[in-house]
C-alpha cells in the first residue's frame, strides 16, 4: 500500500506539534516531593500519585503539546526523578 504510505507522511509534515506523553522512569531519593508536583500538576489524589510512583516506569501526562511535556520533565528533574517525553503518533 504505497499511497497509505505517502499520506502518513503528509500528516506528519502538515502537524508540527504531535502529541506527546510524560514517561516517569524513577523517582529518585525525594519521592515525597515527587508525589506533591504530580498531585498540583495533574490534579490526581496523594493516594494515586503515590500509586503511580511504586509501579515505574508509568505515564504520567498524555496527549499533552511538548512544550507541557518539556516543562513537566524539567520540573520532575528538579526534585530529583528521571523522567522523558515520548511523541505519539
Amino acid at each position: 500500500m504505497e499511497g497509505s504510505d505517502t499520506v502518513s507522511e503528509s500528516f506528519l509534515l502538515v502537524c508540527d506539534d504531535l502529541p506527546h506523553t510524560v514517561v516517569l522512569t524513577d523517582s529518585g531519593p525525594r519521592a515525597i516531593e515527587i508525589v506533591k508536583l504530580l498531585h498540583r500538576k495533574t490534579g490526581l489524589s496523594l493516594w494515586h500519585c503515590k500509586s503511580l510512583i511504586s509501579e515505574l516506569p508509568t505515564n504520567i501526562l498524555e496527549n499533552v503539546p511538548e512544550e507541557i511535556a518539556t516543562a513537566m520533565v524539567a520540573e520532575l528533574r528538579e526534585v530529583g526523578a528521571s523522567a522523558h517525553t515520548e511523541v505519539n503518533q
